[in-house]
């Protein structure tokens, strides 16, 4: 039996579609798995364990020649069973004309019609709320049953060996795209000065980021941290989380790889709220919001550019260290 899934957004849903892999392998350990992900994820799965390929596409450099492209040769492999965890076009006329003999889907799909099988994708801020693994899992419930499945991942013996440390350390992951989803810097320092000075910090996020957490660094002022920002893969970055006593993230990418690494998280959620259904699933988890009851919170699911109220108040969060 042959399975293909589809996740062609962006890093942290490709890390809780991950799930799907990890429950397939369990209810048919002979059978041949393999993924499509945008260009530039593809190393997060590297060495995946469960997975024989990983398609790659390219959204940026001709994306439709591109699409038809792989289009072409995922025909090529007669794949029993399609599944599309993305939402948007490109993906429903990949799953529509992949010619499995099953293809699943979200309702939301605009081509969704042309699917075997169609599912909800509901998203609420009252809590709850239902989890994104669980939305995710809802796709393979015909092929498997209810019970719950953590996402995973596998760094390689050599990234935790490149990222061993000698002594207790956390891990930091102060950046956002979205303004309103990330906590101030101001808060990062303060946060930083409150960590026990025998216990390193190490930095988190992508070359982007690495100017953001150099001015936290040097605001900070403190020994013993160090910007790893742009540094490290995705997995050598899976492989510190993994080692440290606590891992503090925004609602962002870093908040999955620690679900998937079931490393101790506090998550920091300003104006998006856990109910939306991008919580953390680590044993050792601890959802940071603010305790003030805001009319304006949430105001978007993905977060804002800038807070439109002016005040940011969402942000006033007390972390216990």
């Amino acid at each position: 039996m042959k399975f293909l899934v589809i996740q062609t957004a962006f890093l942290g849903d490709v890390v809780l579609a991950t799930a799907i892999l990890e429950k397939l392998h369990r209810f048919y350990p002979q059978a041949t798995i393999d993924m499509v992900v945008r260009k530039g994820n593809e190393s997060l799965l590297s060495g995946h364990p469960f997975l024989s390929h990983v398609w790659v596409f390219d959204k940026r450099g001709g994306k439709y020649l591109n699409l038809l492209r792989l289009i072409r040769r995922v025909r090529a492999e007669r794949y029993d069973h399609v599944i599309n965890v993305q939402r948007f076009a490109a993906s429903g006329l990949l799953t529509a004309l992949s010619g499995a003999k099953e293809t699943a889907g979200f309702s939301k799909n605009p081509l969704s019609f042309f699917f075997t099988h169609r599912f909800p994708h509901v998203i609420t801020s009252t809590p709850p709320g239902t989890h994104e693994v669980d939305r995710n899992l809802s796709l393979i419930r015909h092929l498997t049953d209810d019970s719950p499945q953590r996402p995973a991942l596998y760094p390689a013996p050599a990234d935790y060996a490149a990222t061993a440390q000698a002594g207790p350390y956390v891990c930091m992951a102060p950046a956002s795209v979205w303004f309103t989803k990330q906590w101030p810097a101001a808060e990062w320092v303060a946060l930083i000065r409150r960590i026990p000075a025998e216990t390193g910090i190490h930095l988190l996020g992508s070359p982007d980021d690495r100017d953001l957490c150099d001015h936290i660094m040097t605001v900070a002022a403190r020994p013993g941290v160090i910007n790893q920002a742009g540094r490290l893969t995705l997995l050598q970055s899976a492989a510190l989380m993994h080692g440290s006593r606590m891992n503090y993230v925004n609602d962002s990418a870093p908040l999955h790889l620690a679900s998937a690494m079931n490393a101790p998280v506090t998550a920091i959620f300003c104006s998006t709220v856990p109910a939306f259904g991008f919580g953390p699933l680590s044993d050792e988890a601890i959802v940071a919001e603010t305790l003030e009851p805001l009319d304006c919170r949430p105001c978007g699911l993905h977060g804002k550019r800038a807070c439109p109220e002016g005040h940011f108040r969402c942000a006033r969060i007390d972390i216990q260290v």
